[in-house]
Parts: C-alpha cells; structure tokens; sequence
C-alpha cells in the first residue's frame, strides 16, 4: 500500500516531457495555479523561518510541482512529496531528482501517515487541488490525524476548490474562475488525454500495463464552503483558521496548530 519511491532509471528527457504536459493540463484544474503556488510557498516561508531543518509534506503531490518549489525556496527543508500514483512519482523522482523524498500513499486510508516515514513533528503541510476528493468525514479525520503530527505553530496550506458561503456570490466566483482560466490556458490537453497519450509513450507505456487507477480512493468529494472547511479546522485541534488567497472558487486556506 505504501512504499518509498527510489530514484528510477526513466531517462530524464522523458520524466521532463511528461511532467511538462502534466503541469500544463493541470492550469485547467485550478484557477491561476503558479500564483497559488507562490502564495503557499510564501506562507511556509514565513512559518519556517528560523526553524532547522524543517520537515515539510506536499500531500497529493503528483510529479512534484508545489514540492519541487518549496525545496528550491527551503533548501534546508526536507520536502516529502507523497501521492497514490506510482508513475507520477516515478517521473517526479526522474525530473527533480534528489531534492525531494518521494512516498506513495493513499491519503486517508486508514493508517496512512503512520507508515509514513516520520522521525519527527511536521512544520508545514501543503495540498494543492487534492483534499477535495476526500468525503467530509474522511476529511475530518484527515485535519485530525495532521493537527496531531504538526509541531506547535505549524500549519496546513490549503489550496483547492472551495466555495464561498454565499450562494451568489459562490457563483459568481465560479464564472469568474472560468473565465480567468479560459483566458490564459494554452493547451487543449486534459487529465483523460494526458493518461491516453502517455499510455501510447514506449517508454511509459510498459510501466501503465497493469496500472490501476481505480485503486486510488474513490471521489467522495465535498460540498464544503469556506465557512465549513475552518468549522472542522477547528474542530480538529487548529487554534486558527482562515482563508489567505483566493481567486474565483481557488481559496489558500491556512490552518495553525
């Protein structure tokens, strides 16, 4: 179920290709994604100041994108990227290289973060367009099993889809989201095309026989607005809890333990 991803004889040229078409296909799925990205390197940044070796987990990573820039703003931080999809990380692990520590796991499942190489309290969490996935119970254990692991003072960085409280303005939000993105997307790849032309690659296409994505956790999903994503914050031990960015339905939530 869980294992550590080692560094992989994948030739760089192709891991830097396909990570390439996978960052651009990506800009579909959240709204001005490098700006968010940057939003929640800043925030780190600044809870990790002064800390040594600060302990940092990007949970839903994929190849690495958001890791990759935290390890390359933190260059003292130990970044584990840690995601359920094996060809994902073994690309990460072959583009970016030792920078970071990959782990494959199914965030959620019971059990995940202990078989989680951990020797010591996490500074700083991050997702980015990952947690919406999860059903709201299984999200709420979630923030519980991270606010127990987090150091005093640490913090999970939120970035994902997550409404406004006011139905109206909620929608509104959306078409703005929409309209931002139809603007500055420039490419005609999406998630399903991205894993049908990569299953056509020779040098990827023996490592997707047998590759299942049907055994990634089921999408649940959640109808949470802003309003209820700090309620189970709270609930689950942050002591505070807010909204730092957003664009559209893309919020930066950051929750302090």
């Amino acid at each position: 179920m869980i294992s550590i991803v080692g560094m992989s004889t994948m030739t760089a040229m192709t891991a830097a290709r396909w990570v390439e078409r996978w960052e651009n296909q990506q800009q579909r799925y959240a709204v001005d994604r490098e700006e968010r990205f940057t939003v929640m390197a800043d925030v780190v940044e600044q809870v990790t100041l002064g800390r040594p070796a600060p302990l940092v987990l990007d949970l839903g990573s994929g190849p690495g994108a958001l890791a990759s820039r935290l390890a390359a703003r933190l260059p003292d931080a130990e970044v584990v990227a840690v995601d359920a999809d094996p060809l994902l990380l073994e690309l990460g692990s072959s583009h970016y290289g030792p920078a970071l520590r990959y782990v494959e796991a199914v965030i959620g499942e019971p059990g995940w973060m202990d078989a989680l190489p951990l020797d010591r309290p996490i500074d700083a969490a991050v997702s980015a367009t990952a947690l919406h996935y999860l059903g709201e119970e299984s999200l709420r254990r979630v923030y519980g099993e991270l606010a127990g692991r987090l150091s005093p003072g640490g913090v999970l960085v939120n970035g994902d889809h997550i409404s406004p409280d006011a139905t109206r303005v909620s929608e509104l939000a959306l078409h703005i989201g929409r309209l931002r993105t139809e603007r500055h997307l420039d490419t005609s790849e999406d998630w399903e095309s991205w894993w049908a032309e990569a299953a056509s690659d020779p040098e990827l296409a023996p490592r997707l026989t047998g590759h299942d994505r049907g055994r990634h956790p089921e999408c649940e999903g959640n109808d949470l607005t802003l309003s209820g994503h700090v309620a189970l914050l709270r609930e689950a031990g942050f002591t505070q809890a807010g909204s730092v960015w957003q664009f559209g339905h893309s919020h930066v939530v950051v929750a302090v333990r």
